[in-house]
């Protein structure tokens, strides 16, 4: 997964929630104008709006925390398994050097004998 992945779902989650406050604010707005309602009743509806609208804010915000951390979690399995195949690759290659030296000690002697 690229960098770009991670770009996308963030500012797709931000617009979200922004549209979503907007489209909450936008109807209470709407409902303040057209409601024929006592005062008392308009500020009771708005009061409640405004706690399903924060409500559903901070559920918004928490999934993005919990995505954001499983993309951390992903990112960071990711690097643990690469970190372990360069280090599997580091060992091959040492071996090999190591099995390139001793054939060259060998093929050395062979010489001199």
């Amino acid at each position: 997964m690229d960098d770009r992945d991670y770009d996308d779902r963030d500012s797709g989650a931000s617009s979200v929630i922004l549209a979503f406050l907007l489209g909450g604010l936008t109807g209470a707005a709407i409902a303040l104008l057209y409601a024929p309602r006592s005062g008392k009743e308009t500020r009771d509806m708005l009061s409640e709006r405004v706690r399903e609208t924060t409500e559903r804010g901070r559920e918004l915000k928490e999934q993005a925390i919990g995505r954001g951390r499983a993309m951390i979690d992903d990112a960071q399995q990711y690097v643990e398994r690469q970190k372990q195949e360069l280090e599997s690759r580091k060992e091959r290659f040492a071996a090999a050097v190591e099995a390139g030296k001793q054939a060259y000690r060998e093929e050395k002697q062979k010489e001199k004998v």
